[in-house]
């Protein structure tokens, strides 16, 4: 594989930084000038050495295929300045022809591949069936006393009415999801959360916190009697309430070159954590998938896909979540551009895929698609009236200003100048408030400009 593969662009390896200082930092390193010894192999991997303040230089190596990052500064980032720096250089000249790696870096390199070959169960003992059963029982059952607590705290809340939950402030909420967290359902307690912080979310709150309160009465008392719900369902209602997916049944894995349509991370109510979330699309299957990573405090998440990056792959998709969540599996080469924007459809076929979602998970947010050709349509000065409308002008989806991925007016200005009054791609959430845009592709062109 010449020069490991199709190199990527420098938006695409900038997209990996965990922060704009990073970003920053990691161009600077860019250049020739602070590297020496640099190559790649054959089978996807760079490395280089890297003049610091130092008398040593520092190691760094990069798996293209996680990708995944190694060097010997002490910086707790990832991937940190002098991969992002050695990632850039490698996309703007390349690093010449394929040659075999040094000792520092092969022996990460080897590990990798060793830890990727060993099979999952091997060290894994037999199971008993018997003390899973158990153990799934008693978790039930205090799933269940926190189900009825939970519903109390709801109806409390409806007999009190919503005024006053402005004043009440967000501890009475952190309370009641500690409680479900005592009662062993991290969604629930998610849930409870995120009632918490409606009030404080500009105007409108109380019709989004009666939703919300609507929806978590709907998942309780699905859960009250999901021994009777279709097998489908009852996975989806144990994973929203919070059971890991061993516990709802076999994963279903497909191999697929998967395309990255979008990238972005949210952080929880209380801050503790972040999550990633990216979207993948089969280019073959043509099938969805949602892969989530979470990084603890002062840590991004490990995960970075770049937008716009095609890799082979297993996903694992789990039970439940409308088919949507998944994992990634074996990954079997190097991620490398695209070439080309995916495929849209029209505003209305994206309502029927969103509608098709609710069907297999009625607490879905949003589905999503890839509408194309599309004309965003700003409001109103002062309004939140913005608009994609199919390019003959037939129908259209109202827009999100702040929707999942927390997205604001700016991304939608940079849309607008992106597609300057012409039809262009556009990739996003399709849910009941709106249509949230995540990245978009100009007519004509492959590179995908992510959204700010």
């Amino acid at each position: 594989m010449t020069e490991q593969g199709v190199r990527w662009t420098a938006e695409q390896v900038l997209a990996l930084a965990p922060d704009d200082a990073s970003r920053k930092a990691g161009g600077r390193l860019g250049g020739a000038g602070p590297w020496s010894q640099t190559g790649g192999s054959a089978s996807g991997a760079v490395w280089g050495l890297c003049k610091g303040s130092g008398s040593t230089p520092y190691r760094t190596v990069v798996d293209l295929a996680g990708p995944a990052y190694k060097c010997s500064c002490p910086s707790r980032k990832f991937p940190c300045k002098h991969a992002l720096g050695l990632l850039l250089l490698w996309a703007a000249e390349g690093l010449g022809e394929p040659a075999e790696a040094p000792d520092w870096a092969g022996e990460w390199l080897a590990e990798r591949a060793a830890k990727a070959a060993r099979p999952a169960a091997a060290a894994a003992g037999p199971a008993d069936p018997e003390a899973a059963r158990r153990r799934a029982e008693r978790r039930a059952a205090r799933i269940g006393a926190g189900v009825t607590e939970l519903e109390q705290r709801l109806a409390d809340l409806l007999r009190g009415g919503l005024a006053g939950q402005e004043q009440a402030g967000y501890a009475a909420w952190e309370e009641t999801a500690a409680r479900m967290v005592d009662a062993q359902a991290p969604g629930l307690a998610a849930r409870a959360r995120e009632l918490g912080t409606i009030p404080s979310c500009g105007p409108g709150w109380p019709a989004r916190m009666l939703e919300e309160a609507a929806l978590l009465h709907l998942l309780d008392r699905a859960w009250l009697g999901v021994s009777d719900l279709p097998e489908p369902l009852a996975a989806t209602v144990r994973g929203r309430v919070g059971l890991p997916s061993s516990a709802e049944g076999e994963e279903e894995v497909v191999r697929d070159r998967w395309l990255v349509l979008a990238q972005y991370d949210t952080a929880s109510p209380d801050g503790r954590l972040t999550t990633r979330r990216i979207w993948l699309h089969g280019l073959a299957s043509g099938r969805p998938a949602l892969v989530l990573d979470f990084g603890p405090p002062g840590r991004p998440p490990g995960l970075a896909l770049p937008v716009g990056l095609v890799l082979e792959a297993e996903a694992r998709f789990r039970p439940g979540s409308a088919g949507l969540r998944a994992d990634l599996g074996e990954r079997f080469a190097a991620a490398e551009p695209c070439g080309a924007a995916p495929v849209g459809v029209s505003t209305g076929a994206a309502l029927d895929a969103y509608g098709a979602g609710l069907a297999l998970d009625p607490w879905l947010e949003s589905w999503p698609v890839v509408l194309g050709p599309v004309v965003p349509i700003p409001g109103p000065p002062g309004d939140a009236g913005w608009q994609v409308a199919d390019a003959e002008g037939t129908s259209a989806l109202p827009v999100a200003i702040s929707g999942s991925a927390g997205r604001s007016r700016a991304g939608l200005w940079q849309l607008a100048a992106l597609s300057g009054g012409d039809p262009v791609t556009v990739f996003g959430e399709c849910g009941h408030r709106g249509f949230t845009p995540l990245t978009a592709w100009q007519a004509g062109s492959s590179e995908p400009v992510a959204l700010v």
